[in-house]
């Protein structure tokens, strides 16, 4: 979930910088010391060193369950885009934090001649328009008539966009196949959404991963609560939006929403678009290209329109998959056994040797969730963190994609661990030896809400 939070909020949990011409210098001595490199394109990366059968045989991480010692090493191939010359790099230990909304854009498959050529339109993905500046946006979508695919936050976005350029005049289409759970604000009911489901009571609630028994029964005895909880917001939600009037009432919980991290905060003048004309909502299961548009399920006329722009997300686990250059690793990023991507602690692939994924999983605010797991990295690097087995951490990642599965249903494959976050962090901190509870009184532990200025006094001194 992509919840807004100022950058003062991390508090401490972020490095200090000692003043304002420290981050200048710091660059500066990077692109000096050749650190930083501009202008260039990571190709792929290999594995060299090591066999396949010999690695495949290993019981511990790398073989000897420490991020270096070991024969291999990384072969970093990197594409100068200016001359277009490539150089190899080698490393003892690779990071990747490349993210996955970004790069490999889901564009939808189409069947032979409904498909975008057919089109005397443009057709462009959501990723290719928020690339461009400011004044291109504006002069690609004027006195246009848009249509947007899509019904997440990125796909509402550029549909406000588009009616505040064009108005009732041209009126910005929204198709979309799945109705989402949106918030206008953090308070529901005037209540902060983290008592509802940020805190340790909320926690309590769920099923955690690994949990023991005791934890299981609570969880259980107290299912109606969680279950009423999840209706109160969406009696809220429906009471304060007009969701049923425009058929944007989902038909799966907003438990489930959270638990995929897909809750966002509907653009402000959203409805008022809606309402005014200047957007136009259809719910198509399908739809496909002709000449004039699209042709939209159960519609007999096309849809005429200019620009269709499709926000249908993207391919993280191939992003991710596409830059291993043995396809021995690219399986083990979609391996048969997973539909997530099997990381323990959401940073180490346990059969993928002197490497780290941060910034795949998501939780409640990526900055400092990716903050943590760059903490608990560098206690691991530093040689403080040991890790179990291969086996045992295989059997780890298993109970957190079924955990996944229990709540976010459908929508696990996001690597989604809001509805767990604090038991999240909980391991993290005992991996590196802290105090997991953060909070100055028991009341206090159990009822507020954790957020980032929580976890200050974690920056390796």
């Amino acid at each position: 979930m992509k919840l807004r939070m100022a950058l003062e909020d991390c508090g401490d949990i972020l490095f200090r910088l000692p003043n304002s011409k420290t981050p200048n210098k710091l660059i500066s001595f990077q692109i000096f010391h050749g650190i930083l490199r501009f202008n260039s394109k990571v190709i792929n990366i290999d594995y060299v060193g090591e066999s396949d059968e010999e690695m495949k045989s290993w019981e511990l991480w790398n073989g000897n369950n420490s991020p270096f010692g070991s024969k291999g090493t990384w072969h970093i191939t990197v594409e100068d885009t200016k001359n277009f010359s490539t150089e190899v790099y080698k490393a003892e230990f690779v990071i990747l934090c490349i993210g996955k909304y970004s790069g490999f854009p889901n564009i939808p498959e189409f069947p032979l001649g409904k498909d975008p050529s057919v089109f005397k339109g443009k057709v462009m993905h959501s990723m290719d328009y928020s690339a461009l500046d400011n004044e291109s946006a504006a002069e690609l979508i004027k006195n246009k008539s848009v249509t947007v695919v899509g019904s997440g936050k990125s796909a509402l976005d550029i549909a406000v966009e588009c009616a505040n350029a064009n108005g009732v005049t041209h009126p910005c289409t929204i198709i979309h196949r799945t109705a989402h759970w949106f918030i206008p604000d953090f308070n529901v009911w005037g209540i902060s959404l983290g008592y509802f489901y940020f805190n340790r009571f909320a926690e309590l609630l769920v099923h955690k991963p690994g949990e023991q028994f005791f934890l299981s029964l609570v969880a259980t005895l107290l299912s109606p609560l969680r279950w009423g909880i999840s209706k109160l917001v969406e009696t809220y939600l429906k009471r304060k939006l007009p969701l049923k009037e425009y058929g944007l009432v989902p038909n799966h919980s907003f438990l489930q929403e959270i638990s995929a991290c897909q809750i966002g905060v509907i653009p402000e003048s959203f409805f008022d678009k809606v309402k005014e004309g200047s957007i136009v909502i259809k719910k198509s299961p399908s739809f496909s290209f002709c000449e004039e548009g699209l042709i939209i399920n159960d519609e007999a006329k096309p849809l005429d329109t200019d620009l269709v722009i499709l926000a249908t997300g993207y391919k993280g686990d191939q992003k991710l998959r596409s830059i291993f250059k043995s396809e021995v690793f690219q399986n083990y990023i979609n391996m048969l056994t997973s539909s997530i991507i099997p990381l323990y602690r959401q940073i180490i692939h346990p059969r993928i040797p002197q490497l780290a994924v941060v910034g795949y999983a998501e939780g409640i605010s990526n900055i400092c969730s990716n903050e943590m797991r760059s903490q608990w990295l560098a206690h691991f690097l530093d040689g403080n963190i040991e890790l179990p087995s291969i086996k045992e951490m295989e059997k780890d990642v298993k109970v957190w994609e079924d955990n996944m599965k229990q709540y976010a249903r459908k929508f696990h494959w996001r690597s989604c661990i809001v509805t767990c976050n604090i038991w999240y962090n909980d391991q993290l901190c005992s991996d590196m030896k802290c105090n997991p509870r953060r909070k100055k009184s028991y009341f206090a532990e159990l009822f507020e809400p954790y957020g980032p200025t929580d976890y200050v006094g974690l920056v390796r001194k």
